[in-house]
Formats: structure tokens, C-alpha cells, sequence
């Protein structure tokens, strides 16, 4: 890793600015990780956990912008700063946001704005991740696609801006595949800090010891590691959450792809307002994202592993750990 960048270059900012930053991944613990950190009194952490606002190239698609969702998200660098305003003279302050990681802009962004920033970041095996990411993207609505192997297949075609849900408030986000490259991501904040500025953990094993994995983390910020901080519950679903096909129904309605809807929409229009029409599709959204889902596809999960096994063999190399026997790779030929 390279050596630490000048703190000389870090500009004026009227306010506070983050000294530490969990920068990822998706479905590792991170709410948790938040939720703990926020308990200790050293440490002030803002109310709105992943502010996304200096993950640049992570802007939410047009026509999506003022939707409920995207309210809160700080839009200039001052709703960004006011987020910390409360942290008291004595306090770290943190900010959350697991996109960071998959960022491609993120790093410079937080070099520029903190060059002496700590960074904590939480990696999870390759094939389980991509499996619970897709899920919390059909629950939180930026995924239409119930089947995990075509969603894979679709990464070229929504790469061109094709087969892209609706309802996607992020599309970005849909290169599946880009989550997982693990070195490739760290490298690129290697270049900006230097091994002291950053913390990798495994997501194993804040699974197995929330309490040795917190410890781990406040001697890293160097700060008082004997307080005993409320542990939470990792954010892990055991099962799928189910969905049907209720999202792409939705989509089919709101594009007018669907063989009914052509024949009918002329009909409907004339019956029903925009409103109504709209409370009828945010109903069968709500429904569709409490369905159970399928089975878990083992075919596809080893077809990942093997996949994904040269990743995980240079990220063993690059962490110096053996991830390749921890995440049962050894038997992946």
C-alpha cells in the first residue's frame, strides 16, 4: 500500500468532516456494526447511516431523484457536513456508507476531503454475498429479476441501459459481478492511504464474535476498548425472502410491455385516475416483497464459486490469510 497521504493537502471545510469511515460491503453487518459503534461515548455517529454523498458515481437514476427514498440523502457538501455538527470536541466522528467500497470514486473523494482517515471495511465470501445482495435488492425494489442466474446473465444488457426494472433506483448497482472484486477495490484505496489507515474484516468472524470483532475495531480507533457496548443482532437471513413475479408484473403495468395492459390500458385509463393506478401498484409492490422466495439454486452457487475462486485465491495473497480453506475453496475445482 502506498504511504499516507499529506494531511497539508486536506482542504478548509467549515465543519466537521468523518475520521473514520466504514466503507463496506453490502451485507456484511454493517448496520450492526453502526448501531454498536453509536453506544460508545467517544464516538459520535449521525442518525442517517449511509450518506452515499461521496460516492459520486453512485447518483440515483433519472426521474428518481425527489422520490421518498432518496429524501434524505445529503445533496450538497453542506448537508453533508451538517450531518456531524452535533459530534462533540472530544468525539471521532464516523460516517457509514458499505457502497464506498464498490465506489470507483469514493477513495479519492475521502482522501481529498480526510487524508489521515481510518477505514474499516467487511468482506463476506463471494457466491453467499451475491446471493443475499440480490435479495435485498428485490426487497428494497431495485431488482425485478427473481431468478439470481438471470440477473447475472443481464449484467451486459443493463450495462447498455437495457433490461433495467422500473422500478431501479440505482442501476448501478446491478453489475453483480463488480461487488466482488475484492482486491481490485482495495488497492484502489491502497493507493491513497497507507496499511496503518485501514482495518479488513472478515464477515465470518464478526458472525462468530460480535464482541471480540467490536474490541478489534475501537483499538483500531484507538480508543477505550473495555466498555461493554450492546451487541446487535447481525442483519442475516437464514432463508430467501420470496418474491414472485409481482415485480415484474409491476414493471409490465408501469411500461405497458404487457399483452393486457396494451389491449386493456386504453379502458383502464379512462376508469381509473393516476392515483389510483399508482396506490394499485405500490400495493402489489408491498405484497410482492413479503412473498417467500425459492430454494437456494446449489448449482449456480458452485458454478460462483468456481467462478470467483481466482478472486478469493488473490485476496488470500493480499490479506495474508487463508480465505480459500475458511470459505471452502480448497474443494472447488
Amino acid at each position: 500500500m502506498s504511504a499516507r497521504a499529506n494531511s497539508s493537502t486536506a482542504p478548509v471545510l467549515a465543519g466537521r468532516v468523518p475520521d473514520f469511515f466504514i466503507i463496506g460491503t453490502l451485507k456484511t453487518g454493517t448496520t450492526s456494526l453502526h448501531a454498536m459503534l453509536k453506544h460508545h461515548p467517544q464516538i459520535f455517529m449521525p442518525g442517517l447511516k449511509e450518506p452515499q454523498y461521496l460516492a459520486s458515481d453512485l447518483l440515483p437514476r433519472p426521474g428518481h431523484e425527489k422520490k421518498r427514498r432518496e429524501r434524505w440523502y445529503p445533496k450538497t457538501l453542506e448537508d453533508y457536513l451538517a450531518l456531524f455538527a452535533d459530534a462533540g470536541p472530544e468525539q471521532l466522528v464516523g460516517e457509514v456508507t458499505p457502497t464506498y467500497l464498490w465506489s470507483r470514486t469514493a477513495a479519492e473523494n475521502i482522501a481529498e476531503m480526510q487524508p489521515d482517515a481510518r477505514l474499516i471495511a467487511i468482506l463476506r465470501e463471494p457466491a453467499e454475498f451475491l446471493r443475499s445482495l440480490h435479495i435485498s435488492f428485490l426487497r428494497g425494489g431495485n431488482e425485478a429479476v427473481r431468478d439470481l442466474r438471470k440477473a447475472l446473465s443481464l449484467e451486459d444488457a443493463r450495462r447498455a441501459g437495457k433490461r433495467i426494472p422500473h422500478s431501479s433506483h440505482r442501476p448501478q448497482l446491478l453489475q453483480y459481478s463488480t461487488h466482488v472484486r475484492y482486491v481490485e477495490q482495495l488497492r484502489r484505496y491502497g493507493e491513497r492511504f497507507s496499511q496503518e489507515q485501514m482495518l479488513i474484516l472478515i464477515y465470518d468472524d464478526f458472525r462468530a464474535d460480535n464482541d471480540a470483532t467490536i474490541r478489534r475495531v475501537l483499538r483500531f480507533l484507538e480508543l477505550d476498548d473495555d466498555l461493554q457496548l450492546a451487541s446487535e443482532r447481525l442483519n442475516v437471513s437464514p432463508e430467501y425472502v420470496k418474491i414472485r413475479r409481482a415485480h415484474e408484473m409491476i414493471d409490465s403495468l408501469k411500461t405497458g410491455r404487457s399483452p393486457i395492459v396494451r389491449k386493456t390500458r386504453v379502458t383502464a385509463r379512462a376508469l381509473t385516475s393516476a392515483r389510483m393506478r399508482s396506490a394499485a401498484r405500490g400495493g402489489v409492490e408491498r405484497i410482492a416483497r413479503h412473498r417467500v422466495p425459492p430454494g437456494t439454486d446449489e448449482r449456480l452457487m458452485e458454478e460462483l464459486r468456481r467462478r470467483f475462486k481466482p478472486e478469493v485465491e488473490a485476496l488470500s495473497d493480499y490479506l495474508g490469510r487463508d480465505l480459500v480453506a475458511l470459505w471452502g475453496y480448497d474443494d472447488v475445482h
